[in-house]
């Protein structure tokens, strides 16, 4: 019995037939309640044995082994974790990107507002995904994934990036200590900002991921524009369930996979 899962493609990287890649919605799952219901998230509270369902039906429809599909230990920082072998693979590794150049792996990002990156270099054939907030990109997660990729003889012309559904900035609300780190790094980040009242700014995080990206030469660049806070019916939002006093929220899961 094969759900009918809702998911969003990059028109980038369907170019490429040695690539699977898939941001999935949380549609069509198993979880229920909150989790309702392609929750991916172990680290939540929901059921268990919902979860793993959840990711076996995620490998299937991506095409590899279930102890194949790799997602991370994720705690917003810049560390990269990288798969040049076989022997290299293992899941629940702690970092927030992977680049990998092994084949029939699927490297996954879990998100819930914070932006999922896919990365491809069709020439040395490496993938990579990080997992993107503003933590993470204000500490330099993506600027590591490609270095990463770059130690692999990578070249940044040669780079695909998409940026995944993430928060929208006009329900990113921020305060100002938020927007003085941000302009204390690099005065330029004031445009990421914009003032709503005394206290209040709402910051644009995928504004200030395409500079990030633009800055190290890669011009190939793709947004999948879907805001993850106010389309509750295809994305888990942890924002959205601070907001309603859930206790919990759930995570959606982005999945590239290389043949």
């Amino acid at each position: 019995f094969f759900r009918f899962l809702i998911m969003f493609f990059s028109k980038k990287l369907q170019k490429f037939e040695n690539i699977k890649h898939c941001f999935f919605s949380r549609k069509r799952g198993f979880s229920e309640g909150n989790y309702e219901s392609l929750n991916c998230g172990l680290e939540s509270a929901d059921k268990k044995e919902n979860v793993l369902k959840n990711l076996e039906l995620v490998s299937k429809k991506i095409g590899c082994k279930k102890e194949l599909l790799i997602t991370l230990n994720q705690k917003h920082t810049n560390e990269v974790i990288c798969f040049n072998s076989d022997a290299n693979v293992k899941n629940k590794l702690t970092g927030d990107a992977i680049v990998s150049k092994v084949k029939n792996v699927g490297i996954s990002i879990l998100t819930a507002d914070c932006a999922s990156i896919f990365f491809y270099d069709p020439k040395n054939k490496i993938v990579g995904c990080s997992h993107v907030g503003w933590k993470g990109a204000f500490n330099g997660i993506i600027k590591n994934t490609v270095e990463k990729f770059n130690e692999l003889n990578s070249n940044n012309n040669d780079l695909v990036a998409v940026v995944g559904p993430c928060i929208n900035k006009k329900n990113y609300k921020v305060k100002t200590d938020l927007f003085k780190k941000f302009v204390d790094q690099n005065k330029k980040n004031e445009i990421f900002f914009e003032k709503i009242s005394n206290e209040n700014y709402v910051f644009d995080l995928r504004g200030y991921i395409n500079k990030e990206i633009s800055n190290l030469n890669i011009k190939n660049i793709e947004n999948i524009e879907k805001d993850t806070f106010s389309e509750k019916d295809f994305f888990y939002s942890y924002r959205r369930s601070c907001l309603n006093k859930e206790q919990d929220y759930g995570r959606c899961i982005s999945v590239i996979l290389m043949t």
